[in-house]
C-alpha cells in the first residue's frame, strides 16, 4: 500500500481503538483536522478526537463510498455507520466526505470533513430531532 490514497482509505475502513496507534504512519507531527465539532492540529489531538469517538458510540465503522484524486490530494465521500451509547441504540449511518491533503512523504497534513450535523446527527435525536424537523420545515416555507 504505498499510494498514500489506498493507505488512508484502509486505516478509515478499519479505524479501531487498537488502530489509532498507526496515526503517525497515516497523519504528518503537524497534521490539521477539522469536522462540524472540531479543530485540532497534531496526531495527539486527533488520536483524543477518534478516541473520543469510540467513547460516544458503539460499532463506529466508516465504508468508503467513493475516491477521488490528483496530485497530493484526494477526496473520499462515506458513510459512517454507528449506535449511540446514549439515546436509541438504532443502528445509525452519517453521510459525508473527506478531503484530504498528502506532503511527500504521503502522509495526511490535511483532513477536512464535510457532513450536515443537523440533517445527519441532530435531527435523529430524541427530543432535539423534533426541533430540528420544525426549524428546517418553517426554513422551507
Amino acid at each position: 500500500m504505498n499510494n498514500p490514497q489506498t493507505r488512508a482509505v484502509h486505516f478509515f475502513e478499519n479505524l479501531s481503538l487498537d488502530s489509532l496507534s498507526e496515526l503517525p504512519l497515516i497523519y504528518a507531527d503537524d497534521a490539521w483536522f477539522k469536522d462540524p465539532f472540531n479543530e485540532v492540529k497534531g496526531v495527539a489531538e486527533i488520536r483524543h478526537i477518534f478516541a473520543h469517538m469510540f467513547v460516544q458510540v458503539d460499532g463506529a465503522r466508516f465504508v468508503v463510498t467513493s475516491q477521488l484524486a490528483q496530485d497530493q490530494s484526494a477526496f473520499l465521500t462515506w458513510d459512517f455507520e454507528f449506535r449511540m451509547k446514549r439515546f436509541s441504540k438504532a443502528p445509525q449511518s452519517i453521510r459525508g466526505a473527506t478531503h484530504l491533503h498528502f506532503n511527500g512523504a504521503g502522509l495526511v497534513t490535511y483532513h477536512r470533513d464535510y457532513w450536515d450535523a443537523a440533517e445527519e446527527l441532530y435531527e435523529k435525536l430524541p427530543l432535539l430531532g423534533g426541533l430540528m424537523r420544525m426549524l428546517k420545515r418553517a426554513a422551507r416555507k
